[in-house]
């Protein structure tokens, strides 16, 4: 006997219940909300609707910012045929289909708004697939992605594609969802304000998400019962969302740590740290990275930068998690307090544009070793001076290729230790002039 006849009978309207996010879609662009520097009054994609000319677009945004649903009211709004195609579960046999409904349908005099969700999961060929039917009008693609489509779309598209970011919904954005869920519901939240202000910050920016998680609160709720924050967490069972490291918010966090350090603000460069922790950030990924800070933005201005990132590295490595997270923590507000200097950094990259543009060019015979005597014969260490034996041991050579003539690529500024290394090669800029002169 099937078990089916046992189970409870759920009412048909409850049942067939559609989901708060789907109920809550904007019926037009007016009613889209987070998203104003694109569907407001003075908005672009507002302004492409009253020209009566859309064009070919990339959607760049995170999860549950209206990607979708925008692509969906422009096609409404401007009278186009609307097809949809996720790149994840499509292939060339689903795209050849698409486009050829798209051809028939242009042969009747309508066009085709094509969206493709995830379209930076088609590889290189299938992108240049789109490149015909965009070229001859047979479709408008927008193109919705969560990835940086510099790094991920093929430049033959982007060029013929404007690309539009969509932004994460802030708090206010959130909260006016919220109110219209509970406009739609005919009920407040059960929750207290800082429950509420939680509940937002769960959402991390996701209008979908913050609508789920109502409707959670919602079905969790008995009668007369609220919710604080501690009872939200434990009804949920869920606390803000982390970031995908594959993703754009692991590369803007970094970039936030970074330039915070560079920035010289340790309690900006902590909370950034401390985030990526939370996140899961592997931390030797981010000692890596401190090392590279030490390098890069530190230099010789304060050389024991780089050796602490090293051993906090090594402390990491020795004491484990969470305890070696502290000695992370301890060299980032290092890095963000020495005095900063990139002078080895620009050096660097200018010696190695030299040393492209001049790379078979020889280095002075008197600087080669002679082991032979054909090259003694042919002039090589002739005149070299032994710095050691030189008074200061400095000698004032000149050691690049003849040709090239002297180059400067380091200028330590006045700042930290590079003060001392500054009136160093200042002196021997001095020496080199007096004794070159005899």
């Amino acid at each position: 006997m099937s078990n089916d006849l046992f189970a409870p009978r759920v009412p048909a309207e409850v049942a067939n219940r559609r989901p708060l996010a789907d109920r809550l879609r904007p019926q037009s662009i007016a009613e889209v909300t987070g998203q104003e520097h694109l569907t407001g009054e003075d908005g672009v994609l507002r302004r492409m609707i009253e020209s009566g000319s859309l064009g070919s677009m990339i959607f760049w945004g995170p999860p549950g910012t209206g990607k979708t649903t925008v692509a969906r009211l422009l096609s409404g709004e401007a009278g186009l045929a609307f097809e949809q195609i996720s790149a994840i579960f499509s292939g060339v046999a689903d795209l050849k289909k698409v486009f050829e409904s798209a051809r028939l349908r242009r042969m009747d005099g309508r066009q085709t708004l094509l969206f493709v969700d995830e379209i930076h999961r088609f590889n290189r060929a299938q992108q240049d697939s789109f490149l015909p039917v965009m070229e001859d009008g047979t479709v408008i693609l927008v193109g919705a992605t969560t990835e940086n489509p510099s790094f991920e779309l093929n430049a033959a598209l982007l060029s013929r594609a404007r690309v539009l970011t969509f932004k994460s919904h802030d708090d206010e954005s959130l909260g006016e969802l919220l109110t219209r869920a509970e406009a739609t519901e005919q009920k407040p939240l059960p929750l207290t304000p800082e429950a509420r202000v939680s509940l937002l910050r769960m959402a991390d920016g996701d209008g979908r998400a913050v609508l789920t998680l109502a409707e959670e609160v919602w079905r969790a709720a008995r009668q007369g019962e609220t919710f604080d924050t501690e009872g939200l967490t434990r009804i949920v069972q869920r606390r803000a969302p982390v970031y995908d490291k594959a993703q754009d918010g692991h590369y803007n966090l970094i970039s936030a740590l970074h330039k915070s350090v560079r920035g010289s603000d340790p309690d900006a460069a902590l909370y950034y740290l401390a985030r990526m922790f939370d996140a899961g950030e592997d931390p030797l990924y981010l000692g890596r990275r401190l090392v590279r800070m030490a390098v890069e933005d530190i230099g010789l201005a304060d050389p024991q930068a780089l050796v602490i990132c090293n051993a906090a590295k090594d402390a990491y490595d020795y004491l484990g998690s969470p305890e070696g997270e502290l000695a992370l923590a301890q060299a980032c507000v290092y890095l963000a307090t020495a005095p900063k200097s990139n002078a080895v950094y620009t050096a660097f990259k200018a010696a190695t544009v030299a040393a492209k543009q001049n790379g078979s060019l020889l280095p002075p015979k008197h600087i080669l070793n002679a082991p032979t005597k054909l090259m003694k014969d042919e002039g090589y260490n002739e005149g070299y001076r032994y710095d050691h034996d030189e008074p200061d041991a400095f000698s004032g050579q000149d050691y690049f290729p003849e040709k090239m003539g002297r180059q400067t690529f380091y200028d330590p500024p006045e700042r930290g230790f590079e003060r001392d290394i500054r009136k160093r090669l200042e002196w021997w800029s001095k020496l080199r002039k007096e004794r070159n002169q005899r």
